[in-house]
């Protein structure tokens, strides 16, 4: 039995949705019968480098670094993160010892206010027709300018970076015609009317890991595990594995061209579709297989060995360089 009169010191960032994942994980811990959690807030290097656009100062893994090193000092007994932003290889020590139910996966496009009303498109092509064939689109992933290139080849893509509503003030200011975001982000914060279209797989492939909230832990901590244990979402956790068993698979970190997308499918299977994009969109390879949800990440590496069998490993390298 878990010790529930001690504090567990959760470690987070500070950003807007950051405190609200830590704070559902501290609540449903308590609503569990875990103990209360304190809340360490801890500025990472990404926090600190706000202005300069992820894949020039070493991608996501800038936003968990210095919580994982807490973690391992001991200074925190849990780390709670987006899971899109963790290495695809954790340092050793730590684990993932649990996940919350999944929230939307899907890139969301969000539409400039028009007299303060939200504008919603039902297709991409609609969203076309609407922005025109020359916008100006905000976004600070590889993964998304590399799949939105073969939407919108006439697009300037352009950085953004800071919390929620920094990101939607400089939009409705006119800074950019359009801003793609994680849908799930934009639904736990409260802003789900502002979604003007979700766009689906078939256009643009998620980020491995997206609407997922991971709880990472020191491997020998049992009690903390013990209470992580009860509050995981086993079919959230099988996708997770599937997703991330790929990207290491491939070798891929946060700021790479790498989509997937692990969902559940009939008796007990798991569907998984990846891709992998040259960074200008000009090539794309994508492979997809179902297995069983008690082999995900068996899974997971099976459809990366077909898109590497299709020459996914020179694109990532070219990425990369």
């Amino acid at each position: 039995m878990a010790d529930t009169r001690t504090p567990l010191r959760l470690g987070t960032r500070g950003s807007q949705l950051a405190l609200y994942q830590a704070h559902t994980v501290a609540q449903r811990i308590a609503d569990a019968g875990g103990p209360p959690c304190e809340i360490t807030i801890i500025k990472t290097s990404g926090d600190r480098l706000q202005e300069a656009p992820l894949s020039e100062i070493g991608g996501k893994r800038l936003f968990v670094k210095e919580i994982e090193d807490s973690l391992l000092a001991g200074d925190v007994d849990l780390a709670v993160h987006s899971s899109k932003d963790m290495p695809a290889v954790l340092p050793d020590g730590l684990i993932v010892a649990g996940v919350l139910p999944r929230e939307d996966p899907r890139d969301a496009v969000v539409l400039k206010q028009i007299s303060g009303e939200c504008v919603t498109c039902d297709t991409p092509e609609s969203l076309l027709a609407s922005v025109g064939e020359h916008p100006s689109i905000g976004t600070s992933s590889v993964r998304r300018v590399a799949q939105l290139t073969r939407l919108f080849p006439h697009a300037t893509f352009q950085p953004i970076r800071g919390n929620l509503d920094t990101r939607l003030r400089k939009l409705d200011a006119g800074d950019y015609d359009f801003l793609v975001l994680a849908a799930a982000g934009l639904r736990r914060l409260g802003f789900s009317s502002r979604i003007s279209l979700a766009l689906p797989p078939e256009a643009c492939v998620p980020a491995p890991g997206q609407g997922i909230i991971a709880i990472e832990v020191r491997e020998d901590d049992n009690r903390v595990r013990q209470c992580v244990a009860p509050i995981t979402d086993a079919d959230a956790a099988a996708a997770l594995a599937a997703e991330r068993a790929l990207v290491e698979a491939l070798g891929g970190g946060c700021q790479t061209p790498i989509g997937a997308l692990a969902s559940m499918a009939d008796d007990g299977l798991i569907d998984l579709v990846a891709v992998v994009v040259t960074l200008d969109g000009d090539r794309a390879i994508r492979a997809s297989a179902r297995g069983p949800i008690a082999a995900a990440r068996l899974l997971g590496q099976r459809v990366a060995a077909q898109l590497i069998a299709d020459g996914a490993t020179e694109i990532l390298d070219s990425a990369r360089r």
